[in-house]
């Protein structure tokens, strides 16, 4: 009896000393689908909060050129178990998340730096779409918000783009927090 009791003691420690040591070394890298709008910049923002994973994400995942990447591609994002995950509360009219504790996740992890105010979403929004530039074009699509062409009426001064794009977001979706939850759910607003 003795014999047993030593055995399952020894296999019970070794189990739980091999779980500690080994979730130290481990790696929660995240696999991530590229969406239209997405730089390494951006994808860095989402996961770190800032650019400083840009060439690990390069690095990675063997990105030659770091302003090249195609929708579509899958990236492994090192998180080194630092993964940021999200919860989402649902209320009647709109949908806010907040970071959650770091989590490891093997899937997607969609992730944000949300703080709830209308200048702070209007900011995240613009950061996403232009990086912030008033003189940004892609196609018909012009300047901080990546306003229509038609929207603006030629007139593509920044007070302008501020006061159309404040309209739009009222109009379309009541404030900026919904357009940013709408952004987050589709990369796009």
């Amino acid at each position: 009896m003795k014999s047993l009791k030593t055995i399952l003691l020894g296999a019970t420690l070794t189990a739980g000393l091999a779980i500690f040591f080994g979730a130290s070394n481990a790696s929660a890298d995240t696999l991530y689908t590229i969406k239209s709008g997405d730089t390494l910049s951006t994808i860095s923002q989402q996961f770190k909060g800032d650019n400083s994973l840009i060439n690990s994400i390069a690095q990675k995942n063997n990105v030659s050129d770091i302003n090249m990447i195609y929708v579509g591609e899958q990236l492994t994002i090192p998180t080194d178990g630092q993964a940021v995950a999200t919860t989402t509360t649902t209320t009647s009219q709109a949908t806010t998340t907040a970071p959650a504790a770091a989590a490891q996740t093997t899937t997607q992890t969609a992730a944000s730096t949300y703080t709830g105010t209308s200048s702070s979403a209007k900011e995240w929004i613009a950061q996403r779409e232009s990086s912030g530039s008033y003189t940004a074009t892609n196609g018909r699509y012009i300047g901080r918000y990546q306003l229509d062409s038609s929207y603006l009426n030629g007139d593509y001064s920044a007070a302008n783009q501020e006061r159309v794009a404040d309209n739009y977001v009222a109009q379309r979706y009541g404030s900026w927090e919904a357009a940013q939850s709408f952004w987050m759910a589709n990369g796009w607003y």
